[in-house]
């Protein structure tokens, strides 16, 4: 006689562990993975920085030397490193030339985005570009209206300069503005013909180092829109992820502000990938 097997709840779960156990290490491995990714993108684009201010040797560029030394350890690809020297160069990994591309959309919940992207082959990038705009749930539409273009410098931070020398410094030059951001760095914000010129004074009156030097788009402050919760947040941050995999993305630049149903945290971990 055969006596029927009963299985506990408890039994269950202990059957069902191992289960839940793999998919955790798997939802841990690609969060892990997504950070590692997240990482070697903005190494690469520091190299890139750095050869565009400095030139593309080491040894003439302590800036680059460090960000090479940071890539290697952590596992940048040889070719990663290469192609982001080529790029501050205005190359491609082969030695082409590159072109600049603009592409301007309108994400959910109706943030306008304007991206900048460097590429040898304009068509395949625009391709690229525009299907993550299409899976975000977002329409390519004309926003430049709704921002300014500026000259942004980044001053490394000096002992005994702060934020209100560097304006006194930068008011001849008609800077638009200086303010000081979350790391304590000076960041002047100027006319675009007038960037280089005004961070070559600025180095030489203070004797300051340059840590980023662009034009970029600065949205006004009548048009920003509110990312009122967290799912919206969190669709944008997918976005953004998967800007990282477009080789030769130069800036993100968004209209949005944070909504009282997004938190501080979130608010930051998403804002922070706009420099990808």
């Amino acid at each position: 006689m055969q006596i029927p097997i009963q299985i506990s709840h408890s039994s269950k779960a202990q059957f069902l562990t191992p289960y839940s156990k793999w998919a955790s290490i798997k939802h841990d491995k690609a969060k892990n993975d997504a950070g590692k990714s997240k990482q070697r993108s903005l190494l690469t684009r520091d190299i890139t920085v750095a050869v565009k201010l400095a030139g593309p040797d080491p040894n003439l560029n302590p800036r680059l030397a460090l960000t090479l030394l940071t890539a290697k350890k952590n596992a940048v690809p040889k070719t990663s490193i290469e192609a982001a020297i080529a790029r501050g160069q205005g190359l491609s990994a082969s030695g082409a030339a590159l072109e600049s591309l603009v592409l301007e959309a309108v994400l959910p919940p109706n943030v306008a985005t304007i991206i900048e992207c460097q590429t040898d082959n304009k068509l395949r990038a625009l391709a690229d570009l525009r299907l993550l705009v299409k899976e975000a749930g977002g329409q390519v539409s004309t926003v430049g209206y709704m921002f300014e273009k500026k000259g942004r410098i980044v001053l490394q931070k000096k002992d005994g300069v702060g934020v209100d020398r560097v304006l006194e410094a930068a008011i001849p030059m008609d800077a638009l503005d200086v303010v000081e951001d979350e790391q304590g760095r000076a960041v002047v914000f100027t006319e675009p013909s007038f960037t280089t010129i005004t961070a070559n004074t600025l180095v030489h009156e203070l004797g300051m180092e340059i840590e980023e030097s662009e034009i970029m788009y600065d949205p006004k402050e009548d048009t920003k829109v509110e990312v009122g919760d967290e799912e919206s947040a969190a669709k944008l941050g997918v976005f953004l992820d998967g800007l990282t995999e477009v080789q030769g993305i130069q800036g993100v630049y968004m209209n949005w502000a944070r909504g009282e149903g997004v938190s501080e945290e979130v608010w930051e971990e998403l804002t922070g990938k706009v420099a990808v």
